[in-house]
């Protein structure tokens, strides 16, 4: 079992740039694909990108792609999400999320495992 505990929400002008940090605890994360997905008002959750152990790879949907980058933390056993040139659209309820090792599939119900999501929003 793995508990996620997210960090690093807040309000950022159009432009700017926000990290949020998913920090886990149980197995380390390097068991997992580890995902993050964001939730607009009156949208469905969707996929932001994902972080796999197995050959360090990452994939990115392709509204974020270029702007957001996932990286790690070995020692604090904890992944990132690092957003830049932030647009109001993208503002959104973030979660980090723990999937199986070789997922790296972009369906929420791939993933098993939910951090409590964190408020990111951006103002024009």
């Amino acid at each position: 079992q793995v508990q996620l505990v997210e960090s690093g929400g807040g309000l950022v002008q159009a432009g700017g740039s926000l990290r949020l940090s998913c920090a886990a605890s149980g197995r380390t994360f390097s068991s997992y694909t580890m995902g993050w997905f964001r939730q607009a008002p009156r949208k469905e959750r969707e996929f932001v990108g994902a972080f796999s152990w197995s050959g360090g790879s990452t994939t990115y949907a392709d509204s974020v792609k270029g702007r957001f980058t996932i990286s790690r933390d070995n020692a604090k056993n904890t992944v990132y999400l690092q957003m830049n040139s932030l647009k109001p659209e993208d503002t959104a309820v973030y979660y980090c999320a723990a999937g199986p090792q070789n997922y790296m599939g972009r369906e929420r119900t791939g993933y098993f495992y939910w951090g409590q999501g964190t408020q990111v929003t951006v103002s024009s």
